[in-house]
């Protein structure tokens, strides 16, 4: 998919960068797979803010994506490549030959007129989907479950992959896109091939209306609140005086792990930032 660049004729025109969408075939979205979908405003049930700095932005329709891939044995044409508002990468809309329709994840290499399946039976092609138990070692995947059924949780974004590794003991071991290396149950649904739309990693919002467009409001610096509302506010000058850099909640904001210890902990065999087996 080509950047579109343009004629430097202002500051923010000169580095920005957006996608031309010569890679889609239909503009308006199936009706029967759209559902609407609220603005939250960064706000949780209660209406305290929990996500800092959302807001506005153009309103949207949620796409229902088939993450399950549950259609077993039923073949499936690509009758569309299209745009979604909601997330990074391309979506397909498929035409099963019972008359139903389903959203899936474009991969790279999936044109409209293609013909994809489902199932353990399915051919190792692009798009086609099959539990992990059923796909040879070194094949790239994506749009991966972690527990069986429940629906597609890993490598979901635009250009992503994960690599199968090894297989045994009713898990399969898989390379993320971060290098961790971590095992899943062999049953899990995934999805050959790499997520479609690879060169959205090159897009360069260039001004700050865009990124409002898109529902994101400006951050305000740390150093300039107030004492009572950031560790680093207050003092005289733009200083944060002797403090460590640390978020609003006093937490440290530099190498301190977030991550929390969970009982599955032990499925991670090598955690992303360093090589040593997990504990």
């Amino acid at each position: 998919m080509p950047m579109k660049t343009f004629k430097p004729y202002t500051q923010s025109r000169r580095f920005m960068t957006v996608e031309d969408f010569s890679d889609l075939t239909k503009k308006a979205p199936e009706k029967s797979l759209l559902e609407p979908l609220r603005k939250t405003g960064g706000r949780n049930n209660t209406g305290s803010i929990t996500v800092r700095f959302r807001g506005g932005g153009h309103k949207r329709m949620y796409r229902k994506i088939d993450f399950k891939r549950d259609k077993v044995g039923v073949p499936a044409t690509v009758a569309a490549i299209e745009y979604d508002p909601n997330r990074s990468s391309r979506i397909a809309l498929l035409f099963y030959k019972d008359g139903e329709k389903r959203y899936i994840l474009q991969p790279v290499g999936m044109k409209a007129g293609d013909s994809v399946m489902s199932g353990p039976n399915a051919e190792i092609r692009a798009g086609n989907a099959l539990p992990l138990a059923n796909i040879p070692l070194g094949t790239v995947v994506h749009a991966v479950e972690l527990v069986p059924g429940k629906g597609a949780q890993l490598a979901r974004s635009a250009g992503v992959s994960v690599q199968i590794m090894a297989k045994e003991n009713g898990y399969a071991t898989l390379k993320m896109p971060s290098s961790e290396i971590r095992m899943v149950p062999d049953g899990c649904m995934a999805t050959v091939g790499q997520v479609g739309n690879t060169e959205h990693e090159n897009l360069t919002i260039g001004n700050a209306g865009r990124w409002r467009h898109k529902g994101f409001r400006s951050q305000v610096r740390g150093t300039a609140m107030n004492a009572v509302d950031h560790p680093h506010g207050g003092g005289r000058g733009k200083s944060k005086g002797n403090n460590q850099p640390r978020s609003p909640w006093n937490q440290p904001a530099k190498g301190y792990k977030t991550r929390s210890p969970k009982q599955h902990h032990w499925l991670i065999l090598r955690r992303r930032t360093t090589a040593t087996q997990a504990v």
